[in-house]
């Protein structure tokens, strides 16, 4: 029998959410979103990354509803319990994140935004949204990056050049179905996806995440990353913004991360953690969630009502 998409058992295993939402994104496709913590709390939304769903921030979400905030994540198109919809793009990851920040929270209502890997995408392609504007204080950009992602990855050990890019290329989009996580299953993701010291339970967590996600949906997101440029919307991106990077990570290497500090308008921290590679919220909980928590302290008021409008 198949085992489940995630974990079952322990720091890695998703919580119940308080209630579920279905998201209606701006071409009729619908998202699964899921709310922890109680209402009034301080906001923050997660998007995950490419083949993951809500399970991959587990630890986040029990970890932030436990101290005080309200928690929001959702499963990009075509991953975890949202159906594929109706196209891949940085334009449909943009207009499924506005959608959930409009669905879950109250007008005017401010969060934290947090993504990884593709995540992290989603917030900089939404980025200059009037909604994303709205409803977002800060963000925090995880183990990502605006572009030259399969230029720049270092999932295959040769020296950098068209060569090595066209084989990454064709690894990363390869419509070969993963199959069953076995031990040799394990050991490649580990190699390709995180640090060399990840513990056996992180492993297994991520694989079975990652194992879950549809062949078709995995090639088609990976043709959108293969070709992403967000350099103009990482530009409009002016909220304080934190970056985080492993720096053992293959998929989007340290100098991604480095590079979005740099180009920030609003950087306020890049941090580099040493010995992890691409699955930092699974690799360093600690850190990711402390970055969230700080985030939401400095720019998100507790019980948030926006202010009505004054009478002329």
């Amino acid at each position: 029998m198949r085992r489940p998409a995630h974990v079952t058992a322990g720091p890695y295993a998703p919580p119940v959410a308080r209630r579920e939402l279905v998201v209606v994104s701006a071409d009729g496709s619908r998202l699964h979103a899921e709310v922890h913590g109680e209402d009034g709390d301080p906001a923050v939304v997660l998007a995950h990354g490419w083949t993951c769903s809500t399970a991959f921030w587990a630890a986040q979400i029990r970890a932030l509803a436990a101290s005080g905030h309200r928690v929001v994540a959702y499963d990009q198109r075509g991953h975890g319990r949202s159906p594929a919809g109706s196209g891949c793009s940085t334009t449909a990851l943009a207009d499924d994140l506005v959608a959930v920040l409009g669905a879950a929270l109250a007008p005017g209502e401010k969060a934290v935004v947090a993504g990884h890997s593709m995540g992290g995408m989603t917030v900089m392609a939404a980025a200059a949204r009037p909604e994303f504007a709205e409803h977002v204080a800060a963000a925090l950009l995880c183990s990502t990056g605006s572009g030259r992602l399969v230029a720049e990855a270092r999932v295959l050990p040769w020296r950098a050049g068209p060569a090595r890019t066209r084989i990454t290329g064709a690894v990363l989009g390869a419509r070969v179905p993963l199959g069953p996580v076995t031990p040799a299953a394990r050991k490649v993701l580990k190699y390709a996806t995180m640090g060399p010291g990840s513990a056996p339970d992180k492993v297994e967590a991520c694989a079975r995440i990652v194992h879950a996600c549809p062949t078709r949906v995995r090639h088609a997101w990976s043709q959108v990353l293969a070709g992403l440029d967000l350099d103009a919307q990482l530009a409009a991106l002016t909220v304080p913004t934190a970056v985080i990077g492993g720096k053992s990570d293959r998929l989007t290497p340290i100098v991604h991360a480095r590079g979005l500090a740099a180009a920030l308008p609003n950087c306020v921290g890049l941090t580099e953690l040493t010995g992890m590679g691409h699955m930092t919220p699974m690799e360093a909980p600690e850190a990711v969630t402390a970055a969230v928590r700080e985030l939401a302290e400095l720019y998100v008021r507790p019980n948030h009502r926006p202010a009505k409008e004054k009478t002329p």
